[in-house]
């Protein structure tokens, strides 16, 4: 039984000795925060910098993790309106022609071109971010170089 007593008074010893160098830090950071309220102007304060400065590092992390969801939502969205308005518009025309009714060209349907015009304009976006000046590439394309962009940017 004695040597389970030593050991916890040596156990015991240690704990007041880091309890004792906690409070001995927890002194010296509240004296330093008081003696830079006094030296410095609040906005120059360097404690508050700092702080201000970790603050600032972390929010840009979480935003370029939201940037990349967004990126990627967006590429998401653009091939699931771009699938869908295809094969709709492809099914319409072959009902038009099934029923002889003249259908609209591409060219001649200003919403379809304004559509067309949007997915050309983010196409040339990615490229230019991924530094790939091709001109003629499907969205499959698009989307190999958009991942891989977010992947290098990590």
């Amino acid at each position: 039984m004695e040597h389970s007593h030593e050991h916890h008074q040596a156990t015991d010893s240690l704990v007041n000795l880091f309890t004792k160098a906690n409070h001995d830090l927890t002194v010296v950071q509240h004296r330093l925060e008081k003696e830079f309220q006094q030296v410095y102007p609040d906005n120059a304060n360097p404690m508050k910098l700092v702080s201000r400065i970790k603050k600032i590092q972390e929010d840009l992390l979480t935003l370029k993790e939201q940037c990349h969801e967004l990126l990627a939502a967006k590429q998401d969205l653009i091939d699931k309106a771009q699938t869908t308005l295809v094969g709709n518009r492809s099914l319409l025309q072959r009902m038009q022609a099934s029923v002889g009714i003249p259908f609209t060209s591409d060219s001649d349907d200003p919403a379809y071109a304004n559509f067309n015009q949007v997915v050309d304009e983010w196409a040339v976006q990615v490229r230019s971010r991924t530094g790939d000046e091709q001109h003629e590439s499907d969205s499959k394309d698009i989307n190999k170089l958009l991942f891989s962009a977010i992947v290098q940017t990590n």
